[in-house]
């Protein structure tokens, strides 16, 4: 299990579960597969494609689109890290709803095993997390297939601000929200960014909030 688009204000936060077994990986492997974040959009659109079309593989994903994922942010305690793990925990059940694993590895976000709430009634299932889990093979397929959802996510937006939207949080970033609150209004910027991020607050000529507290962990 991985996630993708957590550290981007314009984009959806995505998560993705792949269950997959020995001969998949040996395949994935010969093709390229790695951690998504040093793959360009190209290649994981494509290395997606195929980790799709491969014989027995499970792949589940959850995102919202951004108005929802904003809702969600405050029906989650404001607590980014709760809804990462909702998210994480809906792909995870929906693939084990469809084949059955003994264990599963999650790259890790936070010290708090938030993750392994939505998984404690199955009695033979074992969820492990640690950082930089996607240098295992399956991981970083599921981190392919997380980015490849949130670059075709980010495709959508672009064309409905009318101009490519750059990724991260960069000052590049922020003159873009800039340019959508001056031309669309304040509350378009909700249609396309995270509102909790220090950008969207800045963008709008707003002082940001203190770091919340689950941010330490």
């Amino acid at each position: 299990c991985d996630e993708s688009g957590k550290g981007d204000l314009f984009g959806p936060l995505v998560t993705a579960c792949v269950i997959a077994d020995g001969d998949m990986v040996r395949q994935w492997l010969e093709l390229g597969v790695a951690d998504s974040k040093k793959l360009t959009d190209g290649s994981i659109l494509k290395l997606d494609k195929e980790i799709r079309k491969t014989k027995g593989v499970v792949i589940k994903s959850a995102f919202a689109r951004m108005p929802k994922y904003n809702e969600l942010y405050h029906k989650f305690d404001k607590n980014l890290n709760k809804l990462l793990a909702w998210y994480h925990g809906k792909s995870l059940n929906q693939a084990l709803d469809e084949r059955l694993a003994p264990w599963g590895l999650l790259d890790q976000f936070t010290k708090l095993k938030l993750v392994d709430a939505y998984v404690k009634e199955r009695k033979n299932f074992r969820l492990e997390g640690r950082t930089k889990a996607e240098s295992d093979p399956v991981v970083a397929a599921a981190s392919i297939v997380a980015r490849a959802v949130y670059v075709r996510e980010m495709k959508r937006l672009s064309d409905d601000a009318g101009e490519t939207l750059i990724k991260g949080a960069s000052a590049k970033v922020l003159e873009q929200a800039k340019k959508i609150v001056a031309e669309k209004g304040a509350d378009a910027l909700k249609n396309f960014a995270k509102m909790h991020f220090k950008t969207a607050y800045e963008a709008q000529g707003l002082k940001p909030p203190p770091k919340p507290p689950w941010a330490r962990y």
